[in-house]
């Protein structure tokens, strides 16, 4: 997983509530188990027609949202469905922060698995945030000092320590185990020699 310590980009906003993990990656692109690919297909209601023709006025279809790797949503976001695909296609269109006033639970740590920062903000900072979206200004997110910085202003954000030391030091859940192989094989070791009928090959 990519290490996680600041970022700045100019901010894509999507004002809408309640933006379900449907929304964000819909039912039928869930066949595959690769976390590449599906980028393209992210939010693919709102991005294209029926014909699967472009929507222009999409804000991650238009210059320079669409190269955004900050995404600035409503409330509630990541909702529904605790599908893993949905931070997987955020991360592969390029976007590895979020800023929202709130996120279902789920949603929220499969974030952090997955080398995405999910930040939590009220509402009135929201909006500051939003008007630097819309003026096409870059901010600035420093995960190390909880911050985030835009044009002369600052609001802190409160991350989980070990959740924090995981984005910054690249680790998920598989990079953990491996942090503690030389206790697991030390555990092995001294369960062959108690038990050792459990490690008989039985074929």
């Amino acid at each position: 997983m990519k290490k996680f310590t600041s970022l700045k980009s100019i901010p894509a906003y999507l004002p809408i509530v309640n933006i379900d993990t449907d929304m964000i990656i819909p039912k039928q692109f869930l066949k595959t188990i690769k976390r590449t690919g599906l980028g393209k297909n992210l939010f693919y209601e709102m991005r294209y027609d029926n014909d699967g023709k472009v929507i222009e006025n999409f804000v991650l279809n238009k210059k320079p949202y669409n190269n955004s790797n900050i995404l600035i949503a409503g409330n509630n976001f990541g909702c529904g469905s605790s599908r893993e695909h949905a931070p997987w296609a955020l991360l592969d269109f390029g976007i590895t922060c979020v800023i929202s006033t709130s996120y279902a639970d789920i949603f929220y740590n499969n974030c952090f698995k997955n080398g995405i920062l999910p930040i939590v903000l009220d509402e009135d900072k929201i909006k500051e945030l939003s008007e630097y979206s819309n003026r096409q200004e870059e901010i600035l997110v420093d995960l190390k000092d909880e911050k985030i910085t835009y044009g002369n202003n600052e609001v802190s954000f409160k991350i989980d320590p070990f959740k924090k030391k995981c984005l910054m030091e690249g680790l998920d859940d598989i990079a953990l185990s491996l942090e503690k192989s030389d206790k697991i094989k030390s555990f092995e070791d001294k369960l062959k020699i108690k038990k050792p009928w459990l490690f008989n090959d039985q074929s």
